[in-house]
């Protein structure tokens, strides 16, 4: 196994300041919480206090009605368990706990008071090979003991990257993972996920693809990123910056070493097959260069037997957990799971939001126009229906059509009406896709 690299040394970067301690509210009975460290459109992290112990932690604070009403019970779930499996690798962000209430999940994580590693890409620019080179170490570290695992992260990018407080990489963000019951017969993956600037190809053509593969390509782009200080694929159009990873053009800074390059071009491999591995990548001159190989030790375990001695004098609730065979999270939602397809069109984005449209007035719902591209809402009593398209590559239009809010009766009786109206369109029906397409380029 692959041991963890050392910390990086300092790189002149500004020290992160000490979180203070928290002085608010008590959650549970268990932490006391603080200042607010982050917050998104379903959840809310703050910095908070162990009662018992006097840890200082990350609490994720989760509203389950937005998560319920936005489909994101799975993603999660995912995430939860992904951590769960992996959590004794020092450069995986370690779980502590997860808990919930009626309107709430509060999962427990390490504090990684160093923040985004993004956040430090954008303040100092890129990196001196060395220190470039500590953070990728890390980063492969931690994959590679993903991958043994069956776990494939499918989101690599500075932004899941974090840094504790001195200065080692976590990896974090694993709602988008694939785990081992998520693959084929043939062991591989048929979602279609991640941030376009550090997707593979074969991921955005919805093509089957092995997981670890998709990994390597999205730390090609992350080494880029890291030595010169922008992604090597840059376009506002989403269908030029595709046609330029499968062409390979870009163009490496002369002030990147040829070892490096060398890496870098052979993770940038638009064909997955000859694509370099994490694994390979290890065994290379440039990437052993100043790494130290202290033996990798495993947190609470004393060997590689799972049910061998535990050697940790404080043992949270995921190492014990982590010593059967699964964990049951489904009782953490409530909520009913609304309906939703989606599917492969046979016409454009626009045609596809033309089409709800005509729809909508046909069969008597309310049509709202929304200021996002490509989505239009439906609405009928108390139920409501958002239609959203979205071109991957050029021919290539992705739609889903998903109730948001309604009572279950009423949404059952819309809904059969309403979907033999898509018939028309419709090409291929996917059972799990995922298209997240925003900007996160440098």
């Amino acid at each position: 196994m692959l041991p963890p690299p050392p910390s990086p040394p300092a790189m002149g970067f500004p020290s992160p300041p000490s979180p203070q301690k928290p002085t608010g509210t008590i959650l549970l009975g268990k932490y006391e919480l603080g200042r607010r460290l982050g917050s998104g459109s379903f959840a809310k992290v703050h910095v908070a206090r162990s009662i018992e112990t006097d840890e200082l932690v990350a609490v994720k604070i989760i509203d389950k009605k937005k998560t319920a009403d936005a489909g994101m019970e799975p993603r999660i779930i995912r995430e939860i368990e992904a951590m769960r499996r992996l959590h004794h690798h020092p450069n995986v962000l370690r779980i502590h706990e997860v808990m919930a209430t009626r309107t709430k999940i509060y999962l427990v994580v390490e504090l990684a008071s160093g923040g985004e590693l993004f956040t430090r890409i954008l303040r100092s620019g890129r990196l001196q090979e060395s220190a470039a080179r500590r953070y990728f170490q890390q980063l492969a570290s931690a994959l590679t003991f993903c991958h043994r695992e069956g776990i494939a992260h499918r989101d690599v990018k500075p932004q899941n990257l974090l840094l504790d407080r001195r200065g080692n990489l976590k990896v974090s963000d694993f709602g988008l993972s694939a785990l081992p019951e998520h693959r084929s017969s043939a062991g591989l993956l048929q979602t279609s996920c991640g941030t376009p600037a550090y997707t593979a190809p074969e991921v955005i053509a919805q093509k089957s693809y092995d997981g670890a593969k998709a990994d390597s390509w999205s730390c090609g782009v992350f080494l880029f990123v890291l030595l010169a200080g922008y992604v090597p694929f840059e376009d506002s159009n989403v269908v030029t910056m595709y046609r330029k990873i499968q062409r390979r053009d870009y163009k490496f800074p002369n002030w990147i070493s040829k070892p490096a390059r060398s890496v870098i071009y052979r993770l940038l491999d638009p064909n997955p097959e000859t694509r370099m591995s994490i694994e390979a990548v290890t065994d290379t001159k440039w990437f052993k260069k100043s790494i130290e190989t202290p033996q990798f030790q495993c947190s609470v375990f004393e060997s590689d037997d799972r049910l061998g001695k535990l050697r940790s004098h404080t043992i949270t609730a995921f190492d014990l957990i982590s010593l059967s065979a699964g964990l049951d999270l489904s009782g953490l939602f409530e909520r009913r799971k609304r309906k939703e397809t989606r599917f492969t069109a046979t016409v454009s984005a626009e045609g596809v939001v033309e089409k709800a449209e005509r729809i909508g007035e046909k069969l008597g719902y309310r049509v709202e126009k929304k200021k996002e591209a490509m989505v239009v809402g439906l609405g009928k009593g108390r139920t409501r229906v958002v239609v959203e398209a979205v071109e991957l590559v050029e021919g290539l239009v992705v739609a889903e059509v998903k109730v948001v809010e309604g009572e279950e009766e009423e949404e059952e009786s819309y809904w059969s009406e309403l979907i033999v109206e898509f018939e028309e369109i419709v090409l291929s029906r996917h059972s799990d896709v995922s298209v997240k397409v925003e900007s996160d380029l440098a």
